[in-house]
């Protein structure tokens, strides 16, 4: 038997050892992410109509609302996780400008914030949410001053996994959503969620009006 013959029958017998082998499919893994304690620091700025508590480890910007009328909505910042929190404020019976859309384009409108117009928006800025969320479970709760709002769990790839308001009912109103600056992944993003669940809920709790 020639060399050539015997390299090719050892390449024919390794494949066909091979093809006979069980496969086992690996596991989609991920990086492993090495969290901070959780600690607090307290965001009481003057002329603020609201103070709270946000972790040590983020950081606060304003956003820029496009009416201009908005001097009190604020982002929380993670930026080792990309993350952020938003945090839009209304007054309760207040005034807001809202983009309407006409044959000419868009256009300012002054709308008067009833409480039962601010909670709804609440839940349909939500629920807009259902296209890519797998479920959305709200639930009531009361914080330790005793204001009420709702907390809505949105599962599955949506790109927020939180969402919440507080509020007193008859002056303010605070909505807060957490989004991730990343592909919309429930399997991805679901650890960093649940470690920022707790700030986000230390936050409800530690809400208080001025």
């Amino acid at each position: 038997m020639s060399t050539k013959t015997i390299f090719f029958s050892i390449i024919f017998l390794v494949l066909l050892l091979s093809c006979n082998s069980p496969f086992t499919p690996k596991p989609k893994g991920y990086f492993k992410i090495d969290f901070p304690q959780h600690s607090y620091q307290t965001f009481n700025e003057p002329g603020f109509p609201y103070s709270f508590e946000y972790p040590s480890y983020a950081t606060i910007s304003k956003q820029v609302d496009s009416s201009g009328q908005q001097p009190y909505w604020l982002n929380i910042e993670f930026n080792q996780f990309n993350g952020k929190i938003y945090l839009s404020y209304k007054s309760v019976n207040g005034y807001s400008v809202y983009k309407i859309k006409t044959q000419q384009g868009y256009k300012d409108s002054l709308s008067k914030n009833s409480f039962d117009q601010l909670r709804d928006e609440a839940f349909n800025m939500t629920y807009k949410h259902t296209i890519k969320a797998s479920g959305i479970v709200d639930s009531f709760f009361r914080n330790k001053p005793g204001y009420a709002g709702m907390y809505f769990y949105v599962a599955g790839n949506a790109a927020t996994s939180k969402q919440f308001f507080v509020t007193d009912s008859v002056k303010h109103f605070l909505r807060g959503a957490l989004y991730f600056d990343a592909t919309p992944n429930e399997d991805s993003i679901r650890v960093v969620s649940d470690f920022l669940e707790a700030d986000v809920k230390h936050l409800i709790q530690t809400l208080t009006w001025k």
